[in-house]
């Protein structure tokens, strides 16, 4: 029989070092697909984004083309 912590701090700390014990398995990342566009969040000024959006549907894919061109990509 084991002995139980009466002190709840005691208990805190029995209770985190059971859920630490055995570290956590490492998660395989999936590979990359070349040429696969990734998701994500971005702020601009929203002039920068009106002037993109006013030609209608593809305003993202216009902002990646002006992005690839100003890093020198194309």
């Amino acid at each position: 029989m084991s002995r139980r912590p009466v002190n709840p701090r005691d208990a805190a700390e029995a209770a985190f070092k059971a859920a630490t014990a055995k570290p956590a398995a490492r998660v395989a990342e999936a590979p990359r697909i070349p040429g696969a566009r990734e998701s994500v969040t971005l702020r601009l000024d929203a002039e920068v984004l009106e002037r993109f959006q006013e030609d209608g549907p593809g305003w993202q894919d216009r902002i990646n083309a002006a992005l690839r061109k100003a890093v020198g990509l194309d």
